[in-house]
């Protein structure tokens, strides 16, 4: 990736976390992990039943192993950071999305590791696990934005109140910006895989995360819909850097996950627009008397 193009990745990814900090109050950011019954719910179905299902998918359809553990990598990896906003506009709950934003990244150390090991040892292959990556990716570009922004809105509301929305605003058209100079120059690495059926297993691998999601995210339909959106919505640059430990030489890696982007953008948005319909009231029928 060009230096310019990763500047303006990592700025806008930053700006968008702050804006999420900016906003957000620690009691949203810890209201996850407070209660142990919602964080085993949540972590549970992204981190178990997800890539179970993800593992299942990936074993059954004849795919390069390596575009088949992208798919593994995707389902271990804790949410991006433009899902908060998503989640948001898709209607998702406010302080539950904070809060597991923190949550999945916080215990993506832990959790990545062990389902990644216990892979291993099921399928009885040798995958790395890039720990020191993770941490750092999860601290330095996710924790310590989210960090300062409340921090400043600690300090000073008004001033936070005021910025959060212009912040975040810059961070999404920065990571428009950027995703659109990465797709001019991966595009023909993408076209090669619109075809073989990497489209159409990206699709069912969304599709998985937003039924998991929405079974097991409880009877509160915001949470139901964070969740959903939160199972089928990951972190590209923590599945990438699973991926390219254990093919590091794999030109299908990037493209793929870069795919995988726009295909879970369309599907989700699919989500979105049917719950909308399920939510908005049906016209009664009058009877008339005859």
């Amino acid at each position: 990736m060009p230096i310019v193009v990763s500047v303006v990745i990592r700025t806008s990814i930053v700006l968008m976390l702050l804006s999420v900090g900016l906003s957000a109050t620690p009691a949203q950011a810890l209201s996850v992990l407070r209660s142990p019954m919602r964080l085993a719910q949540s972590i549970g179905t992204m981190m178990l039943v997800m890539p179970l299902f993800t593992a299942i998918l990936a074993s059954a359809l004849e795919l390069q192993p390596d575009v088949q553990f992208v798919l593994v990598a995707l389902a271990v990896s804790p949410v991006p950071p433009f899902w908060p906003s998503k989640s948001k506009h898709g209607g998702g709950d406010e302080s539950y999305t904070v809060g597991l934003l923190v949550a999945s990244s916080l215990l993506s150390v832990v959790t990545i590791p062990i389902v990644l090991k216990t892979f291993a040892v099921i399928f009885s292959v040798n995958i790395a696990v890039p720990v020191t990556t993770i941490a750092r990716v999860t601290s330095a570009m996710v924790m310590l934005p989210l960090l300062i922004g409340m921090i400043i809105r600690a300090l000073a509301w008004g001033v936070a109140y005021r910025a959060a929305r212009p912040v975040g605003r810059a961070g999404t058209g920065l990571l428009a910006l950027g995703a659109l100079l990465i797709l001019v120059r991966a595009w023909p690495s993408m076209s090669a895989l619109i075809g073989d059926g990497t489209i159409l297993t990206l699709a069912a691998f969304t599709v998985i995360g937003l039924i998991a999601g929405h079974v097991f995210g409880g009877p509160a339909e915001d949470e139901r819909t964070a969740l959903a959106l939160a199972c089928s919505t990951r972190h590209p640059a923590i599945a990438l850097s699973v991926a390219m430990a254990n093919y590091p030489s794999s030109p299908r890696v990037v493209p793929t996950i870069l795919l995988y982007l726009l295909v879970s953008a369309a599907v989700s948005a699919a989500y979105l627009q049917w719950m909308r319909r399920q939510a908005r009231p049906r016209p009664q029928r009058l009877s008339v008397l005859r």
